[in-house]
């Protein structure tokens, strides 16, 4: 059988459980995906071998699979099993990397296309109001060079990244970039290393294209040390959220570093009900580490990816409006010096005095008065940070200034800032 007619009888027995007899092995699961590329997906996999189910999805290539053989089952109607050899004869597609070989959009029927238990479970449905577009990127043929080509021309775009433990020791599953008016879903379990060979490695180490994140920590480890990319330009809402609580606090640091959704409530003044979705992707992970590698993913799994990507563009402009709200009331009060004073003050035309003017010096008051309402609203710890939080492992409160301005005033002994203390 040629490898056209293979690909549209495996195509026709899609969500079906098939045995495939490989070089090194035999393995069970249900066809999830083919593409003419003889690139074949199952999940629930066996290995018959060995007895043991394989976790998740696993990628079978052309060259290594000797027949393919469809199993009975009850649901089928005691229908003989059919099998079909591909076509082993090495090509030089065949001989390419893992990664290398192009893969097609999956044609994943929406009726046909059963979930997972675990999916089945997942009561969340976003709201109209977090309506979002996005465009999954799973092939190349088609989508991956107009994708590119819109990235490319961005000055300022967002990344997010999902997958299993995402570092040097985990695994990378869909790459988000989102722009002013498109979002791209990068589904790097299916493109592998190619997809950034083949352009998002030089949008991610371009100094030119500003890159918004949200803890760059983890995806710039997986990115230097999986596909060799040293991420570069990028404006960390985390950070940001730590130098401006500085600003607003006179100088103090928190004890604890600020969640996306702790950061969208507290700047972008998200309600916390718009935002149920990133509590539910936490509990997901917490329920099944690998469940960014399901494939299809559900739409609303997606739809979970788009708006993690879409959200930090609109942070970023408030956080910079919050970071730079003082150089704009000093340079107001600039304005006024001479245009509003006596002209007697005008000796000349050039400045004669380099001292620090008055108007700049009540940068030195506003740093005073934030720090004694610091001392009201927060509780220091030993180390001298203010405690946003009991503890560094407690669950995130959205109102957690609100929460501490209600408490019951402390007793002597407790460790509140001292007012009298501050300079």
């Amino acid at each position: 059988m040629d490898p056209s007619s293979d690909y549209h009888f495996l195509n026709q027995i899609l969500w079906r459980r098939v045995k495939l007899t490989l070089v090194c092995g035999i393995f069970e699961g249900v066809l999830q995906h083919v593409d003419p590329n003889k690139i074949v997906v199952l999940k629930k996999v066996k290995n018959v071998e060995t007895g043991r189910s394989v976790p998740g999805v696993k990628m079978f290539f052309g060259h290594e699979i000797l027949n393919v053989e469809l199993l009975d089952e009850v649901e089928q109607g005691g229908e003989k099993a059919s099998s079909v050899s591909l076509n082993t004869e090495r090509t030089s597609m065949d001989k390419m990397k893992d990664e290398d070989l192009n893969v097609c959009e999956p044609p994943f029927p929406a009726t046909e296309a059963p979930t997972t238990s675990l999916l089945n479970d997942f009561k969340y449905s976003p709201s109209e109001e977090e309506e979002v577009t996005y465009t999954v990127i799973d092939q190349f043929q088609q989508k991956f060079g107009a994708a590119m080509l819109h990235i490319k021309k961005q000055s300022v775009l967002s990344v997010a990244a999902e997958g299993a433990n995402v570092c040097r020791h985990g695994k990378l599953c869909w790459l988000q970039v989102a722009t002013n008016s498109r979002v791209y879903l990068f589904d790097i379990f299916l493109l592998g290393s190619r997809a950034f060979n083949n352009g998002l490695q030089m949008v991610l180490e371009d100094k030119r294209i500003l890159k918004v994140i949200h803890d760059c920590r983890w995806l710039s480890d997986c990115l230097s040390h999986q596909y060799g990319i040293l991420l570069n330009n990028v404006f960390d809402t985390q950070v940001a959220d730590v130098l401006q609580f500085s600003m607003e606090t006179g100088g103090f640091l928190p004890n604890c570093i600020s969640t996306l959704q702790e950061s969208l409530i507290r700047h972008l003044k998200v309600a916390p009900k718009y935002l149920f979705f990133l509590e539910e992707r936490q509990k997901l992970i917490q329920e099944n580490p690998e469940v960014w590698f399901t494939r299809p993913l559900s739409p609303s799994l997606l739809k979970i990816l788009a708006l993690e990507a879409t959200y930090l563009l609109p942070l970023r402009l408030v956080l910079l409006d919050e970071m730079m709200s003082d150089l704009t009331t000093l340079v107001d009060g600039y304005l006024n010096t001479y245009r509003e004073g006596s002209a007697d003050r005008l000796g000349g035309t050039e400045p004669t005095c380099m001292e620090l003017p008055e108007e700049l010096l009540q940068l030195k008051d506003f740093q005073k008065q934030r720090r004694e309402r610091a001392a009201k609203e927060y509780r220091m710890n030993a180390q001298g940070l203010l405690e946003t939080r009991e503890s560094p492992s407690d669950t995130f409160h959205p109102f957690r200034k609100a929460v501490l301005s209600t408490l019951p005033p402390l007793e002597e002994t407790d460790s509140w800032i001292n007012p009298s203390n501050l300079p």
